[in-house]
């Protein structure tokens, strides 16, 4: 560990007062819980590590909830220390206290409360090896204050050595099905980037010729998005996928948490007649949400290169996608350049100006939800870890995330793209950006307005657009230059297109927030 992020209170005061005296840690403070979470989350994926986090009680830890789910759903580990008042009066019900563990252990892996200042170190080392155990996520330790207080010497064990899991056996039937297959399709699903396993799953889809969607609102890059054999992202609905997955007669699903879709439509997401390959080094993960004609459980890229090496070549098919996507791609360009112009600036124009603007070494972190759409249809990253989002739902996380990725990775530029709405969830985070010198390029996609509800409510109506029948929908009279003012960032607002394209393409050393213009719904 290097680092420990969080916002402390009185219970952690013994802790804060250790680290003075430890200088190979450095603590990182957050000015709210929620932002603390997200910049650990941030940091952990970038570097690849576990994050640790210091929450204060049970306000702080309830804060801090919203973080942890966010973990949990994107399978980012991290282990959260909160203090727990003094045990000496906690049968009085003092201020402050509250069931920690009860709290936390909905949204974590596992929730424990230390009672005893020489089980402390054995219960970390458990929650750092759970915290990293398939499927990842957040592991919390209560630790009361008077234990940490406690002036005894404790035995440090040292580091464990654990060799991680291998790959999957018996893949005759795999092979046979993918080998067979007249028409294969392939989902990437998260887990592919999670593990580095992108080159091998290339490997896999070049060999079989196959298309390749990415799995619905994904979290990173798990295929190359400018690979000829890349279809985009599968939409988040049932029948969607369904649709799109229709023409194949075999579908290979790797690294992929059941698809996850978000609104409501009828009927499986897998057609009728398909035969599913499923791959994951989850075993829980293996037929939960379908039936599956074989389920490997392994690591991912290791099995993905044994089926790779025993597949027949079936790379010829290769040339009928490539034609396809290409199509596609030209087609959705063009509709985004048509639309440039002075703001406020189309949604779609704006989210390819940031595309195209990017730095080649760029990690965009996307918390922008209608927007965002529209930037994964003109965002083509090919390097692993290029792009950060969270499937968890959590509002906020978007600041904080930019903040520690960029702390995990201080060699390339991060570009946050924030719609107005999420961002204001997490405005607290930008005060760590400025504190920390994390030169963050903050897009604040203003449309003033929660667009994706809107939209959403019409759908479900069966109407057009009613403009001013909405409530509680519209955001107006954020002034973004002041809320850049008051943490010290700089700030400008673009004024068409090619000024957004410029600014995104700038280095810089210190953190900027961007007012983005956009149009609002109609």
């Amino acid at each position: 560990m290097r680092h420990v992020f969080g916002n402390p209170g009185t219970t952690e005061l013994p802790l804060l007062d250790a680290l003075a005296d430890a200088p190979d840690l450095r603590y990182v403070l957050g000015l709210q819980e929620a932002s603390v979470v997200a910049m650990a989350d941030g940091y952990a994926r970038a570097t690849g590590r576990t994050a640790f986090v210091n929450l204060h009680v049970a306000a702080g830890l309830a804060n801090g909830l919203i973080g942890l789910i966010n973990a949990a759903r994107s399978r980012t580990p991290l282990v959260v220390l909160a203090g727990q008042q003094d045990r000496r009066h906690l049968l009085q019900d003092p201020m402050l206290s509250g069931d920690l563990v009860g709290l936390a252990r909905p949204v974590a892996k596992s929730a424990v409360e230390v009672q005893h200042a020489h089980d402390l170190p054995t219960v970390l080392r458990r929650a750092f090896a759970e915290a990293v155990r398939a499927p990842a996520g957040p592991v919390f330790v209560s630790v009361p204050m008077d234990l940490l207080a406690e002036s005894s010497t404790v035995a440090v064990p040292e580091r464990s050595v654990v060799a991680g899991p291998g790959p999957a056996v018996d893949l005759d039937r795999a092979l046979t099905l993918l080998g067979d297959a007249t028409a294969p399709v392939i989902v990437a699903g998260d887990g592919v980037g999670r593990d580095g396993a992108v080159a091998d799953l290339v490997c896999v889809a070049e060999r079989l010729g196959a298309p390749v969607y990415h799995q619905p609102m994904h979290d990173g890059v798990d295929f190359p998005g400018n690979h000829p054999l890349h279809l985009g992202m599968l939409p988040p609905r049932n029948a969607a996928i369904r649709a799109a997955l229709e023409p194949h007669d075999v579908v290979l699903i790797v690294g992929c948490h059941a698809f996850m879709p978000h609104h409501y439509t009828p009927g499986p997401a897998i057609p009728d007649g398909a035969a599913v390959v499923q791959v994951d080094v989850d075993p829980a993960e293996l037929g939960r949400n379908f039936p599956v004609a074989a389920g490997l459980q392994g690591a991912l890229g290791p099995t993905l290169r044994a089926l790779a090496a025993a597949l027949p070549d079936r790379s010829a098919r290769q040339a009928a996608v490539t034609v396809r996507s290409a199509s596609a791609r030209a087609e959705r360009d063009a509709e985004a350049r048509d639309r440039y112009g002075p703001a406020p600036l189309d949604p779609l124009a704006a989210m390819h100006a940031v595309a195209a603007g990017l730095p080649a070494d760029a990690v965009v972190v996307e918390e922008a939800i209608t927007a965002g759409i529209a930037l994964r249809s003109v965002l083509r990253l090919d390097r692993p870890r290029s792009y950060v989002h969270t499937v968890g739902g959590g509002l906020g996380w978007g600041i904080g995330a930019a903040v520690g990725t960029r702390m995990g990775d201080p060699t390339r530029p991060v570009v946050a793209v924030l719609g107005d709405g999420c961002a204001m969830f997490g405005l607290q985070g930008l005060w760590s950006a400025v504190r920390y010198r994390q030169p963050v390029t903050f897009v604040v996609v203003n449309n003033g307005e929660y667009r994706t509800l809107k939209d959403t409510l019409d759908a479900m109506a069966g109407r057009s657009a009613q403009l001013g029948s909405y409530v509680g929908l519209d955001l107006p009279g954020i002034d973004w230059r002041a809320a850049a003012a008051t943490f010290g960032l700089e700030y400008t607002r673009v004024a068409g297109a090619d000024a957004l394209r410029a600014v995104v393409a700038e280095r810089r050393s210190e953190p900027l927030l961007v007012d983005v213009p956009v149009t609002g719904h109609h």
